[in-house]
């Protein structure tokens, strides 16, 4: 389970190259349906599509059948893109995956591509980096393991970012 800060839309293609088994991403579903290229890559990558505002009991159900497969799963907390790490609310969805499978949480931190590709859209030349920091094993059970990852994983973010 990797989780990772996003501040662009070259996040989920930088963070999935990083890793040699392709990891399938949850998206929002509005992001579908506005460009055919962008359409044909949330289909190519196997997208896994949340609604804005729902519970997403059905994605949660696919990413763990894709977990315990041994599948690599890839979600960004903060669940939108943001101007800077730590400006918006943080959502365990990853950290309660990495719980509920039983797997490790790999914390992972981008750089740069505020400002290569930002929350403007613009594109402009810059360095991007893409840091994978330490394996979160979970410690104790339930919603205190949880919250243990996510709080470690912000740190852990915050410190490199």
């Amino acid at each position: 389970m990797i989780a990772a800060n996003h501040h662009s839309f070259l996040d989920p293609p930088l963070v999935g190259a990083v890793f040699g088994k392709r990891a399938r991403f949850i998206a929002l579903v509005d992001l579908a349906g506005h460009h055919r290229l962008l359409d044909w890559a949330l289909d190519w990558f196997e997208v896994i599509p949340v609604s804005r505002g729902k519970v997403p009991l059905g994605a949660m159900r696919k990413s763990l059948s894709h977990l315990g497969g041994g599948g690599v799963m890839a979600v960004f907390p903060e669940g939108t893109r943001v101007g800077r790490f730590g400006e918006g609310e943080l959502r365990p969805g990853a950290a309660w995956l990495a719980v509920r499978a039983g797997v490790p949480l790999v914390a992972v931190a981008v750089t740069g591509t505020d400002r290569v590709l930002g929350l403007d859209n613009r594109l402009r030349r810059g360095r991007v980096k893409v840091i994978v920091g330490p394996t979160l094993h979970q410690r104790g059970s339930g919603r205190e393991a949880v919250n243990d990852l996510m709080s470690r994983w912000q740190d852990w973010v915050a410190s490199v970012v």
